[in-house]
């Protein structure tokens, strides 16, 4: 990381049914990470007790509804750190990339996107049906969102707390679904952020492959999944423009915090 200009760190872990998982993201998480936040639903093994055992001085915590995205709402909520990580509890990416997302943030972006398609990178367990998918989504988030992804759908990356406030989580607070809570989450913060004009930088990251084959679905599912999301999101941001255009509301924007 950045010897100068050291931000602190929240690592937030969404682990569902990951027992077996989190040992060997323990021995890969770098020492200079700050806080680490694991988040747990209703694991059908021991998920939350070996968290706490490799992590005793982590906050450890229990989301408030199902889904992915409220895990990840309910983990960013307690975060301190000036830059927030998202890392999956499957072992498919190696949290020692962490810095290098970090220092891309330090270099003035404000959103660090892990990339299995960035030169440099490389997916394991990327099918030529899940590439091809993959290909087709990328280019519909560029086109409507004027953004510059090549892997959308990897949801590894770090941003600085400010974006928090772009991103627009769900309420963790009420007991009915959200919009967000599930696995759109990871599309709907790339494309939030995209919408804002956050600074996004791809970091090429190596996909070790799933450990776990939990809450895996099939690519055409998934792919279904996310395109309805980005849909949604780009009626969502072109309403928004045109609200803000006749003065009616605003939205924060990305930029230094």
């Amino acid at each position: 990381m950045n010897a100068v200009i050291r931000p602190s760190v929240s690592v937030v872990i969404p682990a569902l049914n990951e027992e077996r998982n989190l040992p060997l993201i323990a021995e890969g998480m770098p020492p200079e990470i700050d806080e680490i936040i694991v988040v747990t639903g209703d694991s059908q093994d021991d998920t939350t007790a070996a968290g706490r055992r490799l992590w005793p001085n982590a906050t450890h915590l229990r989301q408030s509804r199902r889904g992915k995205g409220n895990a990840l709402a309910c983990g960013f909520a307690a975060a301190s750190g000036d830059v927030i990580v998202t890392l999956d509890a499957d072992g498919s990416a190696d949290p020692a990339e962490i810095p290098r997302l970090v220092e891309a943030l330090v270099a003035g972006a404000d959103f660090a996107k892990g990339s299995r398609f960035a030169h440099g990178g490389r997916g394991t367990d990327i099918t030529w049906l899940r590439a091809a998918g993959n290909k087709v989504l990328n280019g519909v988030v560029n086109v409507l969102f004027r953004a510059d992804y090549t892997d959308v759908c990897y949801g590894f990356s770090a941003f600085w707390r400010h974006c928090l406030d772009v991103i627009d989580m769900p309420d963790i607070a009420v007991s009915v679904p959200q919009w967000g809570d599930g696995f759109e989450i990871e599309t709907l913060i790339n494309v939030r952020l995209a919408a804002r004009g956050a600074k996004i930088v791809e970091v090429p990251s190596r996909d070790a492959g799933r450990i776990s084959e939990y809450g895996t679905a099939t690519a055409i599912s998934d792919g279904l999944r996310v395109l309805s999301t980005v849909l949604r999101e780009f009626r969502r941001a072109r309403s928004a423009s045109r609200a803000s255009a006749t003065g009616t509301t605003g939205h924060p924007q990305a930029g230094p915090g």
